[in-house]
């Protein structure tokens, strides 16, 4: 049975913000929930905030969110919602202000502890408007928030029907302040979503149609991206790569090359997108040992062997960190808590494998 569902309104056009006021102002008091500088540089908070004053919509922001948002700074920022009354939530930012936003849309109107926020003991959420600033992570037309628990030492997800952004306002031109390194390591992102999600055991016929239209396009740009010099046309381009990353992996879930990047976001502070990317090589071995037969498909439809993937890879990314003495048990033990991302890979991933491409 193929499952879709997809309950975001997505607007993409330039001066969305303007232009659709209609469609996401949905109340009477919003929080922004921002980085520290991406919605400022971008342009994005200025927009939505001269559009709420001019709708008569009080706003508060929220500007503390990290690269890899704490469950701490989370009931924070619930706890600000709660003291203004919010009654809808706005996102700005890349990935982390966009799961942010929906961890703080949950405990804004319910008492939770972390575990039950994780076991989705919630019914109820403020709504959610999402503006992404960079080009990765399609956490605008996703459920799922990758909070960091300091009790767990890594970085878990949640996620449901609740937890979909209302709306997301997709503009190219904020991202256009993106340094080349975040323009690079957020692409690689977007494209590890379709990779990854249609090499998953979850996916459908309707999820591996998105994949392959986002494998295909990534494979026009991947040359590009060495350049440093992104056109407005690429910019749009990588967004919509983006978008379709994000409506594939709702569908899909993510696999073990995920569930193994946390590990160096946590340990080596490499950025999410980076992280994910150093992983393919190892992860595409392990597909060919498995004899995985979509993985041909992938590579085909992208207009990459497997090799010169990995080279283009290495050429953006540079070189994986050597661990460290004791590393591999650690950073497998911690791999063995994302057990959707295990369960979702093919060929019956085992600790053993996990072990092995840690190894690698």
């Amino acid at each position: 049975m193929t499952d879709i569902f997809l309950p975001t309104k997505v607007l993409i056009e330039q001066d969305v913000i303007e232009k659709q006021k209609e469609a996401w102002v949905l109340g009477e008091t919003a929080l922004l929930v921002t980085g520290r500088h991406s919605a400022v540089f971008s342009g994005a908070q200025e927009a939505i905030l001269s559009v709420l004053e001019a709708q008569g919509v009080r706003a508060h922001i929220f500007n503390e969110v990290e690269n890899d948002p704490a469950y701490d700074t989370i009931e924070k920022a619930a706890q600000m919602a709660r003291e203004v009354k919010a009654d809808f939530i706005i996102g700005i930012g890349g990935g982390s202000p966009l799961d942010a936003a929906k961890a703080i849309a949950v405990l804004a109107v319910n008492d939770l502890n972390a575990d039950a926020l994780f076991r989705h003991e919630f019914e109820t959420a403020l709504p959610i408007v999402a503006v992404p600033t960079t080009a990765g992570t399609g956490s605008e037309v996703t459920p799922y928030s990758v909070i960091y628990r300091a009790d767990k030492g890594t970085k878990l997800s949640f996620g449901n029907d609740l937890t979909f952004p209302k709306v997301a306002l997709l503009d190219e031109k904020y991202t256009e302040t993106l340094s080349a390194n975040i323009t690079i390591h957020t692409a690689i992102d977007a494209f590890t979503h379709s990779f990854e999600g249609f090499l998953a055991n979850r996916a459908t016929a309707y999820s591996d149609m998105i994949a392959l239209e986002a494998i295909r396009l990534f494979g026009e740009v991947v040359g590009d991206l060495k350049t440093g010099e992104y056109s407005t046309e690429l910019r749009a381009k990588l967004l919509y790569i983006s978008l379709l990353g994000g409506i594939v992996i709702t569908h899909t879930g993510v696999t073990i090359v995920h569930g193994m990047g946390y590990a160096y976001t946590v340990h080596y502070d490499i950025p999410h997108g980076q992280a994910n990317g150093l992983l393919l090589d190892r992860y595409m071995t392990y597909l060919e040992e498995k004899e995985c037969p979509k993985l041909a498909v992938a590579l085909s439809t992208l207009g990459y062997d497997h090799h010169a993937l990995a080279n283009e890879l290495t050429t953006l990314l540079g070189l994986p960190p050597q661990l460290k003495v004791g590393q591999v048990s650690q950073f497998t033990t911690q791999t063995l808590l994302q057990k959707g991302s295990i369960q979702n890979t093919y060929g019956d991933l085992t600790e053993a494998d996990i072990k092995a491409l840690w190894e690698k």
